[in-house]
């Protein structure tokens, strides 16, 4: 898109004004209004709440619920999270999931991306929103799926009047509950809005600029542990646009995701349920191969008679890593399967558990190997 197209593109006042006006009121008016009359403790602990209700909503039920179809919900957690999204006016779900699916689409494209990382910080932070441009007008043939989910349909009917009641009405009504309504508008609707909403606004800026891309190198998506700590777990971005169906972001168990463990929680009580994961060995392999990508251009750069003698020995090194995940995926599934069969061949089973040990140890010494070779080049 030109510079003479982008100017054209019509402004989306609205959207200023709600942007514009939330923040000066968070900027000044919070501040002014806790030094003139200070806020009620039990206020503080709302707004947390309401924090969480406004970012999980978002990631848990938009993002990776409605978006990606990465799991299925019951009724109630759907409608929680539809009442959460117009609690955090980033549009219904039906405007949300049409723009995400087409980012996912065409990551990157500068003309096709709606919130495109190419044209700039900015842009992906805000800038995509204040105009009409063309990648950003409503195209809803991505969402049929959508349409076939009642809550869906509801809250896309009646959001303006969901959006005004939740950060209107109730911030009002919680703030009337601790004779502080002033008090309750602009910590649960101001400040909250705007926390809110630059945090999402960051996985669309942040995460395509800062961070590291263990998973792949196709689109500037990033991960970013920093991010996860404020996104509720959005900030493993790589590993998201790599395997955008996984429900997880945060696939390790140490790295930071609520939503992940929202989702999980929700499963023991079956809220959630038909939870998709990436398998292992696909995961790994993916990591691998970067591995494989960054040593080798390290080789490359170096100055050596060797340089041939050493990148052949990482491919080599590489395609027995990758193998040997191969040999222990298939045994490990055959092992899954005959459990799950309840078969009586004891022996069968006990043999094959036998083999899955064995790869299991062979893979841990390969996993040695060439994590040793890959550092030698980092």
């Amino acid at each position: 898109m030109t510079q003479r197209q982008q100017q054209l593109a019509p402004r989306r006042f609205d959207v200023l004004a709600i942007l514009a006006g939330t923040s000066l009121v968070a900027v000044l008016g919070v501040p002014w209004y806790g030094v003139t009359h200070g806020f009620h403790s039990g206020l503080w602990a709302v707004l947390g709440l309401f924090l969480a209700w406004n970012g999980l909503s978002i990631t848990a039920g938009y993002h990776r619920l409605w978006s990606h179809k990465s799991y299925s919900a019951h009724a109630l957690p759907r409608f929680i999270f539809a009442l959460g999204g117009a609690l955090a006016i980033q549009n219904s779900i039906r405007d949300w999931c049409a723009d995400h699916r087409h980012h996912h689409r065409y990551t990157d494209d500068p003309d096709l991306d709606p919130y495109s990382s190419r044209r700039g910080l900015w842009y992906s932070h805000i800038g995509w929103m204040l105009r009409d441009y063309p990648a950003t007008i409503k195209d809803y043939s991505n969402i049929a799926d959508l349409d076939r989910d009642p809550i869906v349909t509801w809250q896309h009917k009646h959001y303006a009047a969901l959006a005004l009641s939740m950060n209107i009405l109730l911030p009002l009504a919680i703030g009337w509950l601790f004779s502080d309504p002033v008090g309750g508008l602009l910590l649960l609707g101001f400040l909250r809005l705007v926390i809110g909403h630059h945090t999402t606004f960051m996985i669309n800026s942040l995460a395509h600029a800062w961070g590291s891309q263990p998973y792949s190198d196709k689109n500037s998506s990033r991960d970013n542990p920093l991010l996860a700590l404020v996104t509720y777990g959005e900030g493993y971005h790589n590993f998201h646009h790599t395997f955008q169906w996984d429900y997880r972001n945060g696939v390790r168990w140490y790295q930071f995701d609520p939503t992940k463990w929202l989702i999980t929680a929700m499963s023991w009580f079956n809220l959630t349920y038909h939870l998709k994961r990436v398998a292992p060995e696909v995961i790994e392999q993916s990591r691998v191969k970067m591995q494989l990508l960054h040593a080798s251009a390290q080789v490359s750069r170096c100055r050596t008679t060797t340089k041939e003698q050493w990148l052949k020995l990482l491919e080599t090194e590489h395609e027995q890593l990758v193998q040997m995940l191969n040999d222990w995926a298939h045994c490990r599934q055959r092992w899954l399967e005959l459990k799950a069969a309840k078969l009586k061949q004891r022996w069968d089973e006990t043999e094959l558990h036998r083999q899955l040990l064995e790869l299991e140890s062979n893979l841990k010494l390969q996993r040695r190997q060439w994590r040793l070779l890959t550092q030698q080049f980092t």
